[in-house]
């Protein structure tokens, strides 16, 4: 498989392996960036950083977040409809591996204005 490169506002995102079961994704985060507030209807993921130090918000709702550090070797699990979001404390690199549900996003607030 051909790797797909996507640029995103916040840095890129390659998509290393997708298949019937799981996708693969690299994801690169440029220093004090940050994704969407977002969560998950069927999408289950897990993240693992590679290089950087990135700050992970979490919880069952965008009222009732914790705020956690994710250091190079950590990884963390979502499972679907828990609200989250990564934000770059320094560049960082990290993996996505996730259940092939692509387009199962739902964006709570985005600063760079997707809906």
């Amino acid at each position: 498989m051909e790797v797909i490169h996507i640029d995103k506002p916040w840095g890129y995102e390659r998509h290393l392996e997708i298949n019937d079961d799981y996708v693969v994704k690299e994801l690169f985060m440029k220093e004090g960036n940050s994704c969407s507030l977002q969560y998950h209807e069927k999408k289950h993921e897990t993240f693992y950083v590679l290089n950087g130090k990135l700050k992970f918000y979490v919880g069952v709702d965008k009222d009732n977040l914790v705020e956690m550090e994710l250091n190079v070797g950590e990884h963390y699990t979502i499972e679907p409809l828990v609200v989250h979001r990564m934000e770059a404390i320094v560049d960082s690199l990290y993996l996505e591996s996730s259940t092939n549900f692509l387009d199962d996003v739902i964006r709570l607030e985005d600063k760079y204005g997707r809906v």
